[in-house]
C-alpha cells in the first residue's frame, strides 16, 4: 500500500512544510496551494486514474495531490518549475517510487518525447492547477501537440472555464471556446472558491476535465485557414463577421469574396462570429480554401 505523506492535505500541513523549507511564494509562477481535501477528491473523481495509468502533473507545488495520484496511477511525472520546491518535493514523495520529479517549464520539455519513454507511446493522462497568467498557452500547446492523450484535468480561472465550455450565442463564447472544443469535450466537475487555496487568489477556479478527440469532430480542408478565420470573427466581437474577416491581418480575402463565402454558406450579411458553431467555421474556411 503506497503511502500518502501529507495525509489531508490540511491547511496546518501546508504551512507546517513550507515553515521547514522557509518557502517564499513566488508571484511570477502564480502559486497557489490547494488546501481543501474535499476538492483533491473531486480532481481524483474527474481525472478517473487507475492503476495502468500514466499520469503527467503540472505545476505539482508541495506535492499534496501528487502523493494521492501516485496511490492511485502506475506512474506519475511531476513538473515543476520553481527550483525551491524541488526539495519539498524530494521529501513529500520519497516514500512513492512511481513517481518522477522534473524541474523545468512545461512549455520546454519535449512532452512527445518523455510520454513515449514513460509510457512507451500510450495516452497519458494529464492533471494540472494552471497558473491563470499562462493557462491557455500551456493547454493549447499540450493539445495542439497531438500527442497521446486521453484527458486533461485542470484547475483553471473561473472565468477561463466558462469560456473553454460556452457555445454559440453566449457571452463567453470564443476563439479559445472553438479551440478547445475542436480537440476535445470539455466538462466542468467542481467549482473551488478562493478560501481553498493557500495564498488566497482574487477570483475562483474551477475544475474542467477535457476527454481528448482521437479525431476532431469537424475536419476542415486547411485547419490554420478555419482558425486564422476564427480568431479574425472574434477580434472585434461588435463588428459583424465580414468586417472581422475585411480587418484582420491574418487574411488577405476581398470584401466580394467574404460577402459570396457568406452566402453560399446560408449566412446572413450582418451575421457575427459568436452566431458560429464550430462546424459552420469548418463550412466557411472550406469555401474560401477552396478558392
Amino acid at each position: 500500500m503506497k503511502k500518502i505523506l501529507s495525509k489531508d492535505g490540511s491547511p496546518r500541513q501546508t504551512i507546517e512544510i513550507l515553515k521547514k523549507y522557509a518557502f517564499v511564494f513566488q508571484k511570477r509562477f502564480g502559486q497557489n496551494f490547494l488546501i481543501d481535501p474535499r476538492v483533491l477528491d473531486k480532481i481524483m473523481a474527474a481525472a478517473e486514474i487507475g492503476p495502468d495509468d500514466l499520469v503527467l502533473e503540472i505545476g505539482p507545488g508541495i506535492g499534496t495531490l501528487t502523493q494521492h495520484l501516485a496511490c492511485a496511477a502506475g506512474r506519475v511525472i511531476a513538473v515543476e518549475i520553481d527550483r525551491a520546491l524541488i526539495p519539498i518535493l524530494e521529501e513529500t514523495l520519497r516514500d512513492l517510487p512511481n513517481t518522477r520529479i522534473i524541474n523545468d517549464d512545461i512549455l520546454k520539455v519535449d512532452v512527445e518525447k518523455l510520454v513515449q519513454e514513460e509510457g512507451q507511446g500510450r495516452p497519458v493522462k494529464i492533471v494540472a492547477n494552471l497558473p491563470y497568467y499562462i493557462t491557455t498557452p500551456i493547454l493549447m500547446d499540450l493539445l495542439e501537440k497531438r500527442i497521446p492523450v486521453d484527458s486533461m484535468t485542470v484547475m483553471v480561472q473561473k472565468e477561463v472555464a466558462q469560456r473553454m465550455c460556452a457555445g454559440p450565442g453566449s457571452k463567453d463564447y470564443g476563439a479559445l471556446s472553438l479551440a478547445v472544443q475542436y480537440h476535445s469535450e470539455p466538462t466542468i466537475a467542481a467549482n473551488v472558491p478562493p478560501n481553498c487555496f493557500m495564498p488566497r487568489p482574487k477570483v475562483g477556479s474551477t475544475v474542467v476535465r477535457l476527454k481528448v478527440y482521437d479525431e476532431a469532430p469537424v475536419d476542415p480542408i486547411d485547419e490554420h485557414l478555419m482558425f486564422r478565420i476564427i480568431r479574425a470573427s472574434f477580434n472585434q466581437r461588435r463588428k459583424t463577421l465580414a468586417n472581422g474577416l475585411k480587418n484582420s491581418p491574418e487574411l488577405t480575402f476581398e470584401k466580394d469574396e467574404i460577402q459570396d463565402a457568406l452566402e453560399r454558406c446560408g449566412f446572413s450579411s450582418n451575421v457575427r462570429g459568436e452566431d458560429l458553431s464550430l462546424s459552420q467555421f469548418a463550412q466557411l474556411s472550406d469555401i474560401f480554401a477552396k478558392k
